[in-house]
C-alpha cells in the first residue's frame, strides 16, 4: 500500500504521523515545495527575532526516520492523473499512489491594486521565503505598512516592533480582527498597538501603489491621504494551491478544494486537509483535518475500527495573545439579528460575551482572563440549551456537570 502526501504543513505532517500510526508497513510518500517543517503561525517569531529558523520546527528532529517517510524536498505537484492514480511534479517526475492526502496549503493573494503587482518592495508573509526577504529588506526599510489587519498582520505589525522598527497599518474593516472580534475587543488591541506606536488606518483601503524606478515610495489610500512607504507587507489574503487540480475530476468551489466530514473529495481514494480547501484557515483545524483523512485513508488497509469526522461546533475559532492580552474568539463576534440573544460581562479589563439563539451557542468572546473557556467548551461540547441554566452564564463552574437527572439530561442547581 502506496500513501502518497502533499505538503508538509500542519495537515501533511500529522497526516504522514497518523497513516504511520495506523499502517505500521505501508510506503509513506511525502512530497512538499519546503525543504524543512515549520509552523507558519509563528514566522512572526522568527521576523521579530524571538526564534532561530530551527525553533520554528513543530516536527521531531528524526522526523523522516521516525515514521520512515520517504520525502522528496524542493519539488511541487503540477497535475494529477486521477484516472491512472498518478501525481506529476515539477521536477519532471511522476508518482503513482494508491491513496492521496492533498494537504498543498496556500499561498500570498495580491490584491487588485494599482500598481501592486511587480513593485520592487512588495511581500507577502505566508512562508519562510518570505519572511527571510523581509529581514532582509527591513534592515534598510523606514517606512512600513501592513496591509491587512487580520491575525497575519497583527502578527507581522508586532514582528516588525521587536525589530525596533516604526510601523503603519492599513485595514479596509471599521475595526482590527473584524473576522473574530466584535469592535470592543478589538479597542483593547487597537489601543495596546498605538501606544505601542503602531499608526492604524481603519476603514480605508490602498488605492495605489506608487513606485520610482520600480520600487515602492508611497501609497495613496482610498480617503484621499498618502503614506510614505518603501516597505509594504500584504497580509490581506491567500488563495488555496489548487491550480495542479485542473483537468481532473476533484471538485474544488471558489473557496477551495472540496471535503467531507471524513476528508474525503469527490474522487474516492483521494483526501484533502487543511488550508487548501480555503475554510477554517487556523492551526488546530489543519491538524485535525488531516489526523482525520490518515484515518480514514488507512481504513481497511493494515488499519481498523470507525471513521474519523472532523464534526467541531466550531471550526472558527481563534486564540490570540497580542502584547501580552490573552483573547479567545469562537464563531461569530456580533450577533446577525435581534433574533440571537447576547450575555456579556465588562469589568476590570476582563470581557466576556456569549451568542446564543434557542439554547445554542454561535459565538463567544473571552478577553483578559480565558479561564471560562474550559467551562464554554464543556457547554459546547455538551450541547447544553444555555436558556435553561438557572445559573447565570458566567456564574457556571464544573461542579455543575456533575449533576443529572434519572434520564442522564444536566441539570444545574444555584451554589
Amino acid at each position: 500500500m502506496r500513501y502518497v502526501v502533499l505538503g508538509a504543513s500542519a495537515a501533511g505532517i500529522n497526516g504522514v504521523r497518523q497513516l504511520r500510526k495506523q499502517c505500521p508497513e505501508a510506503e509513506i510518500i511525502l512530497v512538499s515545495k519546503d525543504s524543512s517543517i515549520y509552523s507558519r503561525c509563528i514566522l512572526h517569531h522568527y521576523l521579530g527575532n524571538m526564534r532561530t529558523k530551527e525553533e520554528l520546527c513543530f516536527a521531531e528532529d528524526d522526523f523522516e526516520d521516525r515514521y520512515k517517510a520517504d520525502w522528496r524536498k524542493g519539488v511541487t505537484c503540477t497535475g494529477l492523473d486521477d484516472k491512472e492514480k498518478q501525481v506529476c511534479l515539477s521536477d519532471g517526475t511522476s508518482i503513482a499512489y494508491d491513496r492521496l492526502l492533498i494537504a498543498t496549503g496556500s499561498h500570498t493573494l495580491l490584491p487588485a491594486v494599482k500598481g501592486l503587482l511587480g513593485t520592487e518592495g512588495v511581500y507577502g508573509f505566508h512562508n519562510l521565503d518570505e519572511v527571510e526577504a523581509i529581514k532582509k529588506g527591513a534592515v534598510k526599510a523606514e517606512h512600513i505598512v501592513v496591509m491587512g489587519g487580520g491575525l497575519t498582520g497583527l502578527d507581522a505589525a508586532v514582528g516588525f516592533l521587536r525589530l525596533g522598527k516604526k510601523v503603519g497599518l492599513v485595514e479596509m474593516e471599521g475595526h482590527l480582527l473584524a473576522k473574530q472580534l466584535d469592535a470592543r475587543s478589538s479597542g483593547t488591541y487597537e489601543k495596546a498597538m498605538e501606544h505601542k506606536g503602531i499608526v492604524l488606518h481603519l476603514g480605508v483601503g490602498i488605492r495605489e501603489v506608487c513606485q520610482q524606478e520600480g520600487t515602492v515610495t508611497s501609497l495613496k489610500l482610498t480617503d484621499g491621504s498618502e503614506l510614505a512607504c518603501d516597505m509594504l507587507v500584504v497580509t490581506a489574503g491567500v488563495r488555496p494551491n489548487i491550480d495542479f487540480l485542473k483537468g481532473s475530476d476533484v471538485e474544488c468551489d471558489r473557496f477551495g478544494l472540496v471535503i467531507d466530514r471524513y476528508g474525503q473529495t469527490s474522487v474516492p481514494d483521494i483526501y484533502g486537509a487543511g488550508d487548501v480547501t480555503g475554510r477554517s484557515p487556523i492551526w488546530p483545524a489543519a491538524v485535525k483535518q488531516g489526523m482525520v483523512a490518515a484515518v480514514n485513508m488507512a481504513m481497511g488497509h493494515g488499519a481498523n475500527g470507525r471513521r474519523a469526522t472532523m464534526d467541531d461546533f466550531f471550526a472558527s475559532k481563534s486564540t490570540m495573545n497580542f502584547l501580552g492580552i490573552p483573547t479567545m474568539s469562537l464563531g461569530i463576534p456580533e450577533r446577525p439579528d435581534d433574533s440571537y440573544d447576547v450575555v456579556m460581562e465588562d469589568k476590570d479589563g476582563i470581557y466576556r460575551k456569549v451568542i446564543h439563539k434557542n439554547g445554542k451557542i454561535y459565538g463567544a468572546i473571552l478577553q483578559g482572563d480565558l479561564s471560562y473557556g474550559g467551562v464554554l467548551t464543556q457547554l459546547i461540547a455538551g450541547k447544553i440549551d444555555v436558556s435553561k441554566v438557572k445559573k447565570p452564564l458566567f456564574e457556571i463552574d464544573y461542579s455543575d456537570f456533575f449533576h443529572t437527572k434519572e434520564n442522564f439530561e444536566f441539570y444545574y442547581e444555584e451554589a
